[in-house]
């Protein structure tokens, strides 16, 4: 299915509209905490390092109920961490490297793995073995799972985007996109698909239907990433321009931008609570910013540039990785999980 035809259809929004009623409150498990007392939390917590792979980590995602982390690697294989043990099971199968994975929603043991040797696994993380493969026909280089477990969207690197039915693990939807397609992902009510571009904006389709809405334009480079926040109210996106730019999904209106970084934004992620947002990028360190006023927190010092960001869906926790080298001037393979905790009582 080529959208070439329909490009034109789409609405192009390019609104600016600076937030008059920024809401300031903090809360720290549904409990109010002022700003410095935030501030104070973040600064006294710490990561911890785990090591498993043999090249740099390109994705790290946590399963529905936080109690798995998966990390997929360069080195071709894809791990399932138990965080609080620190030990891992290998995943092994694919034959290129693993850019991408994400965790079927309504299932905490299934994992889809995304890699560029053309390929989409499925696999059990109870047996650790591949349940099914998917062959795409294009490197894979991005993958999202659909809140409804139904499907699993894939993008590679010649701009197609293949829907996979869960149900009989085929491919259900073809789309060849006329522009550079960076990453994907659905709304939490399944009925919208966003797909950001190397034109600066993100195309909305209606879902199921893979009918185009509009386009959203606020950045002047490529579009890197996209996620939107627990409740669906927001949808952030990443740019080469080092921005985040935060949407207002209903009204299609940029309500924020986030401007600490200096570098193309890799990766973001919303907390569970869609209180905060991390980004990073090239920079040495990981932003952490509030979400409804634009605050920023709290940079976690990095030793070279972040490839992943994810927070986990219960906590407090952000699971991270990047291109860190070892004493030995290799890839450490590793990454890391920042927990934040309540300092007051201590």
């Amino acid at each position: 299915m080529d959208d070439s035809s329909e490009a034109d259809n789409g609405k192009i929004i390019y609104d600016w509209s600076p937030p008059t009623g920024v809401i300031k409150q903090y809360w720290f498990h549904e409990q109010e905490i002022s700003k410095n007392d935030m501030r104070k939390m973040f600064s006294c917590s710490k990561s911890k390092e785990y090591k498993g792979h043999k090249e740099k980590v390109h994705s790290v995602a946590w399963n529905c109920d936080g109690r798995r982390l998966a990390s997929g690697s360069v080195d071709k294989t894809a791990r399932v961490w138990i965080p609080h043990r620190g030990v891992s099971t290998e995943l092994k199968g694919h034959t290129d490297s693993v850019d991408q994975l994400d965790w079927d929603p309504t299932h905490p043991d299934h994992l889809a793995t995304a890699s560029c040797d053309k390929t989409v696994r499925v696999w059990d993380q109870r047996s650790g073995k591949c349940t099914a493969v998917i062959n795409t026909g294009g490197e894979n280089i991005n993958i999202c799972w659909s809140p409804n477990g139904n499907h699993i969207a894939v993008g590679d690197k010649n701009d197609t985007i293949n829907i996979i039915d869960t149900r009989t693990y085929s491919i259900a939807v073809t789309q060849k996109q006329s522009t550079e397609v960076n990453e994907i992902t659905w709304n939490g009510a399944n009925d919208l698909f966003f797909v950001t571009t190397g034109q600066g904006t993100v195309k909305i389709y209606e879902y199921p239907d893979i009918k185009l809405l509009q386009s959203l334009r606020g950045h002047n480079a490529n579009c890197y990433c996209v996620e939107a926040d627990p409740t669906s109210k927001y949808l952030a996106v990443g740019s080469a321009d080092a921005l985040v730019t935060l949407w207002d999904i209903k009204t299609g209106v940029c309500v924020r931008t986030f401007s600490e970084l200096s570098w193309p934004v890799r990766t973001l992620s919303f907390s569970y609570d869609g209180q905060f947002i991390a980004s990073a990028s090239e920079d040495h360190f990981i932003d952490i910013s509030h979400v409804e006023s634009g605050d920023s927190l709290h940079h976690i010092d990095c030793s070279a540039a972040m490839n992943t960001v994810a927070w986990h869906p219960r906590d407090y926790y952000l699971a991270y990785a990047g291109d860190e080298v070892g004493p030995d001037g290799r890839h450490a393979g590793n990454l890391r999980i920042f927990s934040i905790k309540d300092q007051r009582s201590l």
